[in-house]
């Protein structure tokens, strides 16, 4: 299978990428551009949900959005970090050479995300040194962005995405072991209330109206943005 992509997203967790940028890989899949997701870690230390109903979740998330694939890398949960686990992010991109990839921010509430976004930095830059010892040939993506799943702070860039939230929307909904689960097991946790929903779109309604669109996705970049001229 050819794993090559234009967009390669990283999420901690199987449901990370459609809280963060659920509408960025939407529009970009349909816009035509190629995009694989990488999930670290099968979630299993989640208080509901099993492995195997997390894992079908996101793949029919990644149907929705229109991935070209998405593939799980089975780190155990809560325990991101390590040389292994950086080899195993760097033949990852090594083997789908995209242009663009998106982590995790390195300031949120959650560990995982914490210890994703630092470990992923690493991963990027030892993909393009050909002395790293990994498989594949080097790669270095042209771009970084980090994205938001919990904190939000001043974003270098938003992304409108408003034409594809609703399709945003539905791959959240494909997370019902998470957002909405039943049975004897279920339990109450942040993500079950509404609120937390509620804050997702909160989040991206705010950075759509500061640029007079009605829902936006944010990014930070660690270097500056290069532009023609001052000009608006």
């Amino acid at each position: 299978m050819d794993r090559s992509v234009d967009l390669l997203a990283f999420g901690p967790h199987p449901d990370d990428i459609e809280i963060g940028i659920g509408g960025v890989v939407a529009k970009a899949a349909r816009s035509g551009r190629r995009v694989g997701l990488c999930d670290l870690t099968r979630g299993e230390l989640g208080s509901n949900g099993t492995v195997a109903e997390r894992l079908a979740e996101a793949a029919a998330a990644a149907d929705l959005l229109g991935a070209a694939w998405r593939q799980n890398l089975e780190w155990p949960d809560g325990e991101i970090g390590g040389p292994d686990q950086i080899r195993s992010a760097v033949e990852c991109l090594r083997r789908c050479r995209p242009a663009t990839v998106l982590i995790p921010h390195w300031e949120d509430r959650h560990p995982d995300h914490v210890a994703a976004s630092h470990l992923l930095t690493q991963a990027v830059f030892k993909s393009g040194l050909r002395r790293f010892a990994a498989a594949g040939e080097p790669w270095r993506p042209a771009w970084v962005c980090y994205y938001f799943i919990n904190e939000v702070s001043a974003p270098s860039f938003v992304v409108d995405v408003s034409d594809d939230y609703e399709v945003k929307r539905q791959a959240l909904d494909c997370h019902r072991s998470q957002f909405s689960p039943d049975g004897a097991e279920a339990v109450s946790t942040r993500l079950t209330t509404s609120r937390f929903r509620q804050l997702i779109e909160t989040r991206d309604a705010g950075f759509g109206v500061s640029v007079g669109v009605a829902f936006a996705e944010g990014f930070v970049v660690k270097e500056p943005i290069l532009r023609s001229d001052v000009m608006k």
